[in-house]
C-alpha cells in the first residue's frame, strides 16, 4: 500500500496539467473532469449535496397561514415545527406534513433575516411600525452648515446666490496624479 502511495504521489508530482494540480491542491484523486468541471468545482459558492426543492401552491399557502397563525410557537427547527403542524392542523399524509414544516421551518429562517413577502403576522407589523415612526437624532437634511468648494462658489456667485446663509466655502485637496488611471493611448478605430 505504501509503495504504491509513493508511485501514485511521484506521478503527481512530474504531472503539469492544470486538472492535475488542482486535484493535487484540492486532495482529490485524479478524476477525468475537463478543467471547467474543476474550475466550478473551485469557484460553487452553493454546497453540492443541497438539492433543490419543489413546493406546490398549497404547500407554500398551508405554511403561510401557519405562520400567521402559530408564529409564536414556531422554531427553526424542523422536528418542532413539525410535530406543531400535526397538532394544529389537520394534514392528510405524512409527506405532506413533511412539506410544509419544511417550507415553514425556511420561511422562519427568511424571517429571522427580515420581512417576508405575503405573510402578515402582528410581530412583524409592529417592527414595520415601528419603523416607519423612528425619528432620528440629527436630521441627514441639516442645513445649517452647508461646506462647498471653490468652484461651486464662484458658480453661486455668477447666479447672484452668494449671500445664502450657512454657506461656507472649503479648500479641496487635490488627489495626486498618479493615484488615477495612465491613459490608454489612441483607440483603435472601430470597423
Amino acid at each position: 500500500m505504501m509503495r504504491a502511495l509513493d508511485v501514485q504521489f511521484s506521478t503527481f508530482v512530474r504531472l503539469t496539467d492544470l486538472r492535475d494540480l488542482l486535484s493535487i491542491i484540492n486532495l482529490l484523486p485524479p478524476l477525468f473532469l475537463s478543467t471547467s468541471h474543476y474550475l466550478t468545482l473551485l469557484s460553487s459558492s452553493h454546497v453540492p449535496n443541497q438539492q433543490g426543492r419543489v413546493r406546490t401552491k398549497t404547500v407554500k399557502r398551508a405554511s403561510k397561514v401557519l405562520i400567521e397563525k402559530y408564529y409564536p410557537r414556531l422554531t427553526l427547527d424542523f422536528q418542532t415545527n413539525k410535530k406543531i403542524a400535526s397538532e394544529v392542523a389537520i394534514i392528510p399524509s405524512k409527506r405532506l406534513r413533511n412539506k410544509i414544516a419544511g417550507f415553514t421551518t425556511h420561511l422562519m429562517k427568511r424571517i429571522q433575516r427580515g420581512p417576508v413577502r405575503g405573510i402578515s403576522f402582528k410581530l412583524q407589523e409592529e417592527e414595520r411600525e415601528r419603523k416607519d415612526n423612528y425619528i432620528p437624532e440629527f436630521s441627514a437634511l441639516d442645513t445649517s452648515a452647508i461646506e462647498i468648494d471653490t468652484e461651486t462658489q464662484a458658480l453661486l456667485k455668477s447666479l447672484n446666490f452668494e449671500d445664502l446663509a450657512g454657506v461656507t466655502a472649503v479648500e479641496v485637496k487635490q488627489a495626486p496624479v498618479d493615484s488615477f488611471r495612465k491613459p490608454r493611448g489612441d483607440r483603435k478605430e472601430r470597423a
